[in-house]
């Protein structure tokens, strides 16, 4: 949802972005205006709450914080010397009120001018038939230490803690109803009229299982696809857990390779036997506690059964023949040819030659805005050329990478640079010590996504299990979504993309650089120079988020 508010004058202007747990405000004000300017106060009012202002982790030169214990000084007080600014303290499904101020006077008195108001409404139900929960994952976080201080202690007690047996609140935190989606998408499975088909990698957390379990004793029609491989720990794990359904009821996918794959299928069955896919649940989580509770991930709903019959179309080729990946390669590079014309597609794998990253290639190049990405593993060259773009392009590109490459790092000639996850680890002066404690392995960012042309009327989003990798092109079975034109998906996916990066971005830059402090506001207007420089991508940031 984007709304825009606008004086008469147009010479200060806030565009809105609403996703699902996130608010992106984007200012813009004519030159002659910023003189003397300290930055933005942000006022929030939702329900029957009384207005607040937002709140702003820096201040002026020798000033303390007003809630020192929250690290947080109201932007009435500490205005935010940016010009893009989000919220991510939201619930899906709410109105929300916000009122931007202009900020002038001193760093002793700051005075409060013209404001803006813009009113706007997260996951609204648009667009028809989608619904894309995104978990918090960050536990390593200030939030989170702050949050829920007492579990620190619990996991230094017993480091082997099973997040399990943690408080319900801190788990309900972290998976931030994307447990509770797949679990409702479970229960739409009603009785014996219903069917149920899941394709998955890792099949091992007991909520998921008690639900297909209770589902099948319901007389669902169950069916299973997991990853097999002998001598694999995996493999052992997803067995262990299907323990409970019959042999008939699940097959392993024999790779030598990743069944990568996590989604299922809700069939409505007829009279005579035959499935009518409803529904499909897809995107990057593994049914695990990594997977919904600490890597950052992604479920997407589609109640369209065109692509809900697509998915089926597969799961059926590899139910029919689960040792053969060789069959699934061939059908799949035959039957599933990459379209840019489709406004919705849906892509598969294996598949012969890498088709499917040679258009993730030309997407990226076609960009002519910006590029949000976050990405896991290890990319190939052509994509990570794809992503770091030609020198001195005017496209805005924010990057997430969990696995550091060789475009991770400063970039003279960017704006914004490319970011690897990383803790607070040496506790930053004015910050908490973060750590991984109960984290199972090192990959905090799960999720591989991208929109191109965010800020545009035509963005692109790619999202799935697909990690653009030749692996996962040629070897693994995968999934993928490619949806054009949909704004507001955009929005959902780009606000999301945007607070993974903003996390993170701090956290490596503080530590590349060693940060003992940080620094204060700028008790002039400088802080904005670079925003209105002819020619830096700052300026280019201002008026394009702003909807220029």
């Amino acid at each position: 949802m984007r709304v825009l508010a606008a004086n008469r004058q147009d010479d200060f202007r806030v565009k809105a972005y609403a996703g699902t747990n996130g608010v992106l405000l984007a200012m813009d004000l004519a030159e002659p205006r910023r003189k003397g300017l300290l930055g933005f106060a942000i006022e929030k009012q939702q329900g029957d709450k009384p207005w607040q202002f937002l709140f702003n982790s820096l201040t002026f030169p020798g000033k303390v914080h007003t809630f020192p214990q929250y690290h947080a000084t109201p932007s009435d007080i500490a205005p935010l010397q940016k010009f893009r600014w989000a919220d991510y303290a939201v619930n899906p499904g709410v109105t929300i009120h916000y009122r931007v101020h202009l900020a002038y006077g001193s760093a002793d008195a700051p005075q409060l001018g013209e404001a803006l108001e813009v009113t706007v409404t997260t996951d609204n139900g648009l667009p028809a038939g989608q619904h894309v929960i995104f978990n918090r994952a960050v536990a390593a976080s200030q939030a989170f230490s702050r949050k829920f201080p007492e579990l620190d202690a619990q996991i230094s007690a017993n480091k082997n803690l099973s997040i399990d047996d943690w408080p319900d609140a801190p788990r309900q935190w972290l998976e931030n109803g994307l447990l509770e989606e797949l679990l409702g998408f479970i229960e739409r499975a009603l009785d014996a009229q219903w069917a149920l088909d899941i394709a998955i990698y890792e099949y091992q957390l007991p909520s998921i299982i008690d639900a297909v379990n209770a589902a099948f004793a319901r007389g669902v029609k169950v069916r299973v696809l997991y990853h097999a491989k002998v001598g694999d720990t995996d493999t052992t794990m997803n067995e262990e857990s299907l323990a409970k359904l019959p042999s008939e009821n699940k097959r392993g996918r024999v790779t030598h390779a990743i069944f990568h794959d996590k989604f299922i299928v809700l069939s409505k069955v007829d009279g005579a036997g035959e499935y009518r896919p409803q529904s499909v649940l897809c995107g990057s989580t593994n049914f695990t506690d990594n997977g919904v509770y600490r890597q950052a991930n992604v479920v997407h709903v589609l109640d369209d059964s065109r692509v809900a019959g697509s998915y089926l179309h597969v799961f059926e080729q590899i139910w029919a023949a689960p040792a053969d990946v060789g069959a699934t390669r061939t059908w799949l590079t035959k039957s599933n040819p990459m379209d840019p014309a489709q406004p919705l597609f849906v892509g598969f794998s294996p598949r012969t030659g890498q088709a499917d990253l040679t258009q993730f290639v030309e997407i990226i190049n076609a960009a002519k805005k910006d590029v949000l990405f976050v990405t896991a593993f290890v990319l190939p060259d052509e994509i990570l050329n794809a992503l770091l773009g030609q020198p001195h392009d005017d496209v805005l590109r924010f990057g997430l990478q969990n696995t550091a490459s060789s475009i991770t790092g400063f970039h003279a000639d960017r704006t914004a640079e490319f970011a690897a996850t990383a803790l607070l680890n040496t506790g930053l002066e004015g910050w908490l010590k973060e750590s991984m404690k109960g984290q199972k392995g090192n990959l905090l960012v799960h999720l591989k996504a991208l929109v191109i042309d965010f800020t545009s009327d035509a963005p692109v989003i790619l999202s799935g299990s697909h990690n653009l990798s030749v692996n996962a092109s040629e070897g693994n079975d995968e999934n993928f979504l490619i949806i054009r034109g949909d704004t507001d998906l955009a929005d959902r996916y780009g606000l999301e993309l945007l607070r993974f990066y903003e996390h993170y971005r701090f956290r490596y830059f503080a530590r590349k650089l060693a940060l003992k402090e940080v620094q204060p506001l700028a008790a002039d207007d400088s802080w904005s120079n670079d925003y209105y420089l002819e020619g830096d991508l700052r300026m280019l940031s201002r008026l394009r988020f702003s909807g220029r």
